[in-house]
């Protein structure tokens, strides 16, 4: 199979692209001529690399017969992105690559997407939009939509929660400020998160038209008890004392205490997860 993976440069896409390769799979990249290639650049020879922003949307699947898309790539609407540019990835370029996999006749459609609900934010607003329009195009083209809980590994971005924790207690600061706690989250390890795609390519076959699943172990705890869990596993490294002032932040405007998931769809499948929560930070920290 040759698959077209979006968002390679990424977190998730880069571990995604190591695994593909790993499984001997034909695997086209694209990205941007400013793309920082740092996670994947003991990859880079080994695939068919497209800059998205000098070439046509049309050029990879002209070159070769695309089997299957996984489509990654993210905005976040992180450092005051405008909304417009979130749309434009979330929304307008996803919609081009779906639109020229349909006309190139290309089997599957892998959509990366959240949990979170449609009007949280503009990110999940803008990603629930595409789902509408992979529900429209699925009589064109198998879709498989993902919709992932909260996922941390390594070389994740160092804005990201988990990641940015990590740093603060291995610099042993004096405090970080937090919530109380009390939301309920599930925390994906990134291994994980990627045997779910490699699955879903195998069992793609056997799909519908529009297949959605939740992705998440199904055990979701307290954001104060897995903080907790990283400070113990820092600990366990390096002796720090930095104080955890639980509850001087204010829950974010929106704020939800508790995620709504069906994770029986994907256990059904033969999936559940590798990794105890323990072993997961361990190797977060010992690779970040």
């Amino acid at each position: 199979m040759t698959i077209l993976l979006t968002g390679a440069t990424g977190f998730l896409g880069s571990h995604l692209l190591k695994k593909l390769i790993e499984l001997n799979y034909n695997v086209v990249i694209l990205k941007r001529t400013t793309s920082n290639t740092w996670r994947i650049d003991s990859l880079l020879s080994k695939v068919k690399s497209y800059d998205i922003d000098t070439v046509s949307m049309e050029k990879p699947f002209e070159e070769q017969k695309i089997d299957a898309v996984i489509h990654t790539v993210t905005n976040y609407g992180r450092n005051n992105g405008t909304v417009s540019s979130i749309v434009d990835t979330n929304l307008m370029f996803s919609l081009k690559l779906l639109e020229t996999a349909t006309f190139f006749n290309t089997d599957t459609f892998f959509n990366t997407d959240t949990l979170l609900y449609k009007y949280l934010n503009h990110y999940s607003l803008s990603k629930k939009q595409f789902v509408e329009w992979l529900k429209y195009f699925s009589n064109k083209i198998k879709v498989v939509n993902l919709k992932l809980e909260h996922m941390y590994g390594p070389k994740d971005d160092n804005t990201k929660f988990v990641t940015w924790l990590i740093s603060q207690m291995m610099q042993n600061v004096k405090s970080i400020d937090l919530t109380e706690g009390k939301q309920k989250r599930d925390f994906v390890y990134i291994d994980d998160i990627v045997d779910v795609y490699i699955l879903m390519l195998e069992k793609s076959k056997s799909f519908q038209a529009f297949s959605e699943f939740d992705v998440g172990t199904g055990n979701q705890i307290e954001l104060k008890e897995f903080i907790l869990k990283i400070y113990n596993e820092v600990f366990k490294i390096k002796r720090i004392d930095t104080k955890l002032n639980f509850g001087v932040k204010a829950y974010r405007e929106g704020e939800f205490m508790e995620i709504v998931e069906n994770v029986k769809p994907l256990y059904d499948l033969g999936w559940k997860p590798k990794f105890t929560m323990e072993e997961a930070i361990q190797k977060t920290i010992g690779e970040n």
